[in-house]
């Protein structure tokens, strides 16, 4: 006699079934790994170090900015490139923390944003010098640390005419306005970490979306995503809608520092894939965490193989010539970095994304 199964025990035995197989396919399988520890040392050897040093080196551009508009001389000037430089490369190790303190909050955007934008508006920050400037204002191209360049280095201009346009006190006061403007930012930053904000980013552990790992994970991610789109896709004319390379649209056009600043971003995202410190002290990063998941030290070795290839294509790029420059005569070196980064998107967005569980909250809008 044939058994007849009843279409209520059918039911029963699919639902079972499909949590038999969504037990066996849900979610990163991760054998043991302690986030907190992760999130204290990004917080405590990474976060708030990059912050104090930022801090530091713009309270030291803040006081060459004083005493060059003060007393307007070509070695003034050359004091307060210096300190722009330094504080600008301490700026690449701080870039990627734009959660939190540092996150948009209302009319203000993220820090990087707020201080770090490029290409800067010239036109705009000409018509803040003679019309009062608002470092409040949506016109975040027309201020942070690019605007204070644009000012001290000038477009093509000699170090005794940028000195020479000094004589007006418009330009004087804008320039300390601007510097004081990023001095201001990067203060409520860091006394924000340090008043209470770090021992929270510690203790939420999850991943979930809101959670420390997941939006310093993000972070991460879109600032390798800059690094590669802003610094080197949009002067190479890569980004949607362009048609042609523009090499006018580097990072620090005017300084000429371009190459140094993509070394200095790359060091810092370095850094954050193995949780060690700008001084090369080794810490818990997210390498570690992905070591701890099935299927994660794989991807950390291609990942690492791929670094390679990146480190390589920027060790081709001459640093004695602008790369402004480079792109419109010679790009292909640039390019070649260009097309190892956009290779590498995959091991720190895509594929990590999916090994530990944390969904990418941002869109780059190139289909990445």
């Amino acid at each position: 006699m044939t058994r007849r199964i009843y279409p209520s025990v059918l039911v029963v035995m699919l639902v079972l079934i499909g949590f038999a197989s969504c037990e066996e396919t849900e979610g990163p399988e991760i054998t043991s790994f302690d986030r907190g520890s992760m999130l204290e040392n990004f917080a405590r050897n990474l976060v708030i170090p990059a912050y104090t040093d930022l801090q530091s080196k713009v309270g030291s551009l803040e006081n060459s900015a004083e005493a060059f508009v003060q007393n307007p001389t070509e070695s003034a000037l050359v004091d307060l490139q210096n300190a722009w430089e330094e504080a600008y490369t301490s700026w690449q190790y701080a870039n990627a923390y734009n959660f939190g303190p540092a996150g948009a909050q209302g009319v203000r955007r993220a820090l990087v944003e707020e201080i770090g934008t490029f290409p800067v508006s010239a036109e705009k920050i000409e018509d803040a010098i003679v019309n009062s400037p608002n470092f409040n204002d949506f016109n975040r191209d027309a201020r942070g640390f690019l605007a204070v360049e644009y000012l001290i280095f000038g477009s093509g201009a000699s170090t005794s005419e940028i000195v020479e346009d000094f004589a007006a006190q418009e330009r004087g006061a804008f320039l300390t306005g601007a510097v004081a403007d990023i001095d201001r930012r990067v203060t409520e930053v860091l006394t924000a970490w340090n008043d209470g904000y770090v021992s929270g980013f510690i203790q939420n552990k999850g991943t979930d979306v809101g959670s420390s790992t997941s939006m310093l994970y993000n972070e991460f991610v879109k600032s390798f995503e800059g690094l590669k789109n802003f610094k080197l896709g949009l002067p190479l004319g890569l980004r949607p809608g362009q048609t042609q390379a523009e090499p006018a649209l580097v990072e620090a056009y005017y300084s000429g520092k371009s190459v140094a600043m993509i070394a200095g971003h790359l060091n810092a995202v370095e850094n954050i894939w193995y949780g060690r410190t700008r001084q090369g002290q080794a810490g818990i990063g997210f390498r570690d965490y992905l070591e701890s998941v099935v299927g994660g030290p794989a991807l950390v070795t291609a990942t690492e193989n791929q670094l390679v290839e990146v480190r390589a294509a920027l060790s081709a790029i001459p640093t004695d010539t602008p790369l402004s420059a480079q792109i419109q005569t010679s790009p292909e070196a640039a390019d070649r970095l260009h097309t190892e980064l956009q290779r590498h998107t995959r091991f720190f967005k895509s594929d990590m994304s999916s090994l530990l569980g944390i969904s990418i909250t941002f869109s780059s809008g190139d289909g990445d």
